[in-house]
């Protein structure tokens, strides 16, 4: 088999995972979509701003999953990244149908997995040249998998078995776990320990957590974004029971900001200045470096090969 050491593949180049640094594991700076109008997240000088303010409060990684066609802003990442010193992670993968023109996407079905390939393996489009996603973003559906999620996450598993890229999942309001488990790891052989889960924290059942945290993949919950507040007064307690259940090294923390009117309150260096001081008190030093650096340098980092390697 054609593989490499592990590396983390960000858009200016792949890196070593002990590079990464502290990391916002699951974050958009540049985000569109209908179910959203007017909220549009594509201002280059204000991902800047955050990715500056990021970088102050000690933040050197951001994985963005905002994935194809919705207004990710290739061609602006690698500028990002350069200006602001932050590794930038960034996404191919589809979203829920209803982020996309129908018309388009029932085109776009066709070669699926090459696409989702290509963007890892070549270059994302409309990027320059080199500039590739680090991951695959699908996405399930509330309490169930419909018919273009299946078609998406069967064209993410062929992607990742061709190329070694980890698979993030957005879990509507943070159900249907088990059932992506079952799809992607059962049913496409996917390692669950390349299988991101994220918005879990959506859903605060702890004792599914638990169950899912056995499987072995990581559980990527959100931060403090305006956008996610509803789930700031339990975000702690579903952290906390991971640790004391012993998952400590299977958790992953975002801000998750999604919508214009969000973006900079508090933003992700609130992970930071906030969260992280809080895990210290309660649970010492060391755990805020094994969920912000440790973790997401093993969660997004890959033995990437090509396509039949």
């Amino acid at each position: 088999m054609n593989t490499v050491r592990p590396s983390v593949r960000t858009v200016l180049g792949d890196i070593d995972p002990a590079d990464l640094g502290t990391c916002d594991a699951h974050d958009h700076l540049f985000l569109r979509s209908p179910r959203l109008p007017g909220e549009e997240l594509d201002d280059p000088a204000a991902a800047g701003s955050v990715l500056r303010t990021f970088a102050a409060a000690g933040g050197r990684a951001m994985v963005q999953w905002t994935p194809y066609g919705m207004g990710r802003r290739a061609d602006a990442l690698a500028d990002l990244s350069r200006a602001s010193g932050v590794h930038l992670v960034a996404a191919t993968g589809l979203h829920q149908a209803v982020h996309y023109d129908p018309v388009e996407l029932e085109r776009r079905y066709d070669g699926l997995a090459e696409l989702f390939t290509a963007e890892l393996t070549t270059g994302l489009r409309g990027a320059p040249a080199g500039v590739r996603a680090g991951l695959v973003k699908v996405a399930g559906d509330y309490h169930g998998l419909g018919p273009h999620t299946r078609r998406v996450m069967a064209a993410a598993a062929e992607a990742h078995h061709a190329t070694g890229a980890p698979i993030a999942v957005h879990h509507e309001l943070g159900t249907a776990a088990p059932e992506v488990l079952d799809l992607l790891c059962g049913g496409h052989g996917v390692d669950p320990r390349r299988v991101i889960l994220g918005h879990l924290n959506r859903h605060p059942d702890l004792r599914l957590h638990r169950d899912l945290a056995a499987s072995g993949a990581f559980l990527a919950l959100d931060g403090p974004s305006r956008a996610n507040h509803a789930t700031d007064h339990h975000l702690f307690d579903t952290v906390a029971a991971l640790v004391e259940d012993g998952r400590a090294d299977q958790v992953l923390l975002g801000g998750d900001t999604t919508t214009g009117s969000a973006r900079h309150a508090p933003g992700p260096a609130h992970l930071l200045t906030a969260l992280a001081p809080r895990l210290s008190r309660e649970f010492g030093r060391e755990l805020p470096e094994r969920i912000l650096v440790d973790n997401p340098a093993r969660a997004f980092a890959a033995e990437w090969r090509l396509r039949g390697g």
